[in-house]
């Protein structure tokens, strides 16, 4: 049981955007979303565990190989939810099932409740609805993100001699085991003056300029019509914690959830363990 990955590309609005693609045509529609500054290879381990779908798993923009949103943009959670149903049309898929890691996750949780019609299940893996903020932090965030933004005019773009640095301070940043922080850091890095640089774009550095309120979150999650299961690692991350993450969960009309001990990337250095889970569960 295992689906074999091959590269494709997908033109959409955008641009070109690159994924990786397998499984048996006609099987139900999967479309992976992958976390925050990594890549379709967060896929990879998983497939090796997976059968009876068609799976694509995606570079999001300004991700991996694909396209980076033109000068003057911003990356915001309401164009992510265009550019994966910008895919799916792309693809021919009226209907398919979401898989998410991290912002990915987020991302799909927005997809399934902004285009409900279009999305048959919901996977997601540490996260759901997306990251909350208070009110009295409002301004704070604003002037941050304005900050940052304007100061990547002048910040010069780390240079790695070779991949092995990048490899590693990705396992220190992530607690990532070395095979599974390889394959992110192999397909997110490209070849520079001097050596090799990250590939994704440095946008994707700057803190969001506003976050939803908590009783956003609930809202946007209670709806999400469709069959989801929610998979989290044990201990919860320092920014969503144990709490919150099951109170969200809670609010699923249509909701299962799963808690098991791992880090933040447990589909990758746990993949069959995952694959018990939501693998007959996308495949059904």
């Amino acid at each position: 049981m295992s689906i074999a990955l091959r590269e494709t590309t997908i033109d959409i609005a955008l641009g070109r955007l690159h994924a990786l693609r397998g499984g048996r045509e006609g099987a139900p529609k999967v479309l992976a979303l992958h976390g925050w500054l990594d890549n379709a290879a967060s896929f990879v381990p998983l497939a090796e565990h997976l059968d009876g779908i068609e799976l694509v798993a995606l570079d999001l923009p300004g991700h991996g190989q694909s396209a980076h949103l033109p000068q003057g943009a911003h990356y915001t959670f309401e164009v992510a939810v265009h550019h994966a149903l910008d895919v799916a049309d792309a693809l021919g898929w009226e209907a398919f099932r979401l898989l998410g890691h991290s912002m990915g996750a987020g991302i799909a949780s927005l997809v399934a409740a902004s285009a409900p019609e279009r999305i048959e299940r919901l996977v997601c893996i540490e996260a759901l609805g997306g990251l909350s903020d208070t009110p009295e932090n409002t301004a704070r965030r604003m002037r941050e993100s304005i900050a940052a933004t304007r100061a990547l005019r002048d910040k010069p773009m780390r240079v790695f001699e070779s991949a092995e640095p990048a490899i590693h301070a990705r396992m220190r940043a992530n607690h990532m085991s070395e095979p599974v922080a390889r394959l992110i850091v192999e397909r997110g890095i490209r070849a520079t003056e001097g050596g090799w640089a990250w590939s994704s774009d440095q946008r994707l550095t700057v803190p969001t300029f506003v976050r939803p309120v908590d009783a956003q979150i609930e809202d946007v999650v209670a709806g999400i019509p469709c069959p989801t299961r929610v998979i989290f690692a044990d201990p919860a991350q320092a920014y969503l914690p144990d709490d919150i993450r099951r109170r969200y969960a809670a609010c699923l009309p249509n909701g299962e959830l799963f808690v098991m001990p791992g880090t933040h990337h447990l589909h990758m250095e746990a993949p069959a363990d995952i694959a018990a889970i939501v693998g007959g569960f996308l495949g059904g």
